[in-house]
């Protein structure tokens, strides 16, 4: 007969339950394995490919892509992005405090995306640990890879970048590769590397006329800086920009920094009454921007 094991009875014999639902009672000795068997009814979840050359077939392009929700932008939406050529096998689950919690499991097509976290960005901070367990699955005839496994503790620093389009799901968010390509070596352009010039090396590019210097403009995770952390960041972009307005021999540049508690205009005025490159500065046009921006002309 053919059946389930549905028992264990003792250490020599077993429950088997045929299709007339009837248990019978088994010698363990006398079980065989039978495979491929599939219930009446049932079907698998493969999905069927179509065929790729090898030599199209994408094997890196593993991503976590974090977008903000379009009606509350206090949330993110977490999304795993199958750029690759085989179907994925993917779990993930969270850890905080030695406490697991399985948040996800289930397949994902090549060249597609599947949510599978939602949280508050504000919160970031007291996010969990993520564990991905990833399996490649195909029917082609490729050599399979080493299965995928990342534990990935989020920080402000992973979304201090600027938002970029995420592939597939053609929004804008942060991306974060989970199967980096391994680092290599391009020796001949390592070796360009050290006979180019200090000018090749280094090219300062031309400013806009009018620099706004709100930290919003400047970085995406704002909210997650203290107030020393914020002006640190303004000021550098300050004097980056000034100093590429003298390199490019700018007549005049205007920086925006509003008016607020009025620090951030302080220290720039204290910074400018320093440079002996800047012949004056005032307020710019107050129609335009009040009492917050500073007009700067170079020497």
């Amino acid at each position: 007969m053919e059946g389930f094991v549905t028992r264990i009875i003792d250490d020599e014999m077993i429950g088997v339950t045929g299709e007339d639902d009837f248990e019978i009672p088994v010698p363990a000795s006398k079980v065989t394995t039978v495979h491929g068997y599939q219930a009446p009814g049932t079907k698998s979840t493969a999905i069927e490919e179509q065929a790729i050359p090898s030599g199209e077939f994408k094997t890196k392009g593993v991503y976590m892509g974090v977008i903000s929700d379009p009606k509350a932008n206090s949330v993110v939406h977490f999304y795993l992005i199958n750029d690759t050529s085989y179907q994925l096998l993917t779990t993930l689950t969270t850890e905080k405090q030695q406490v697991f919690k399985g948040e996800f499991a289930g397949s994902i097509p090549p060249k597609s995306s599947e949510k599978i976290y939602s949280a508050q960005l504000a919160d970031l901070q007291l996010w969990p640990k993520f564990i991905f367990n990833v399996l490649f699955y195909t029917t082609q005839n490729i050599q399979p890879v080493e299965p995928l496994r990342v534990n990935e503790k989020f920080k402000a620093k992973d979304f201090a970048g600027a938002k970029k389009q995420l592939p597939l799901l053609n929004q804008s968010g942060w991306l974060i590769q989970l199967d980096e390509p391994e680092f290599t070596i391009d020796a001949q352009q390592l070796k360009e590397s050290f006979f180019k010039s200090a000018e090749e090396k280094t090219e300062t590019k031309r400013p806009s006329q009018e620099v706004d210097l709100h930290i919003e403009k400047l970085r995406d995770d704002y909210q997650f800086l203290n107030g020393a952390e914020i002006l640190k960041i303004q000021l550098d972009h300050f004097n980056k920009a000034l100093d590429a307005a003298i390199v490019h021999q700018l007549p005049d540049i205007t920086f925006i920094h509003g008016a607020g508690n009025g620090i951030l205009k302080h220290e720039l005025h204290k910074l400018l009454s320093k440079n002996n490159r800047i012949q004056t500065f005032m307020d710019a046009r107050k129609e335009k921007f009040g009492y917050g921006a500073t007009k700067v002309i170079l020497k």
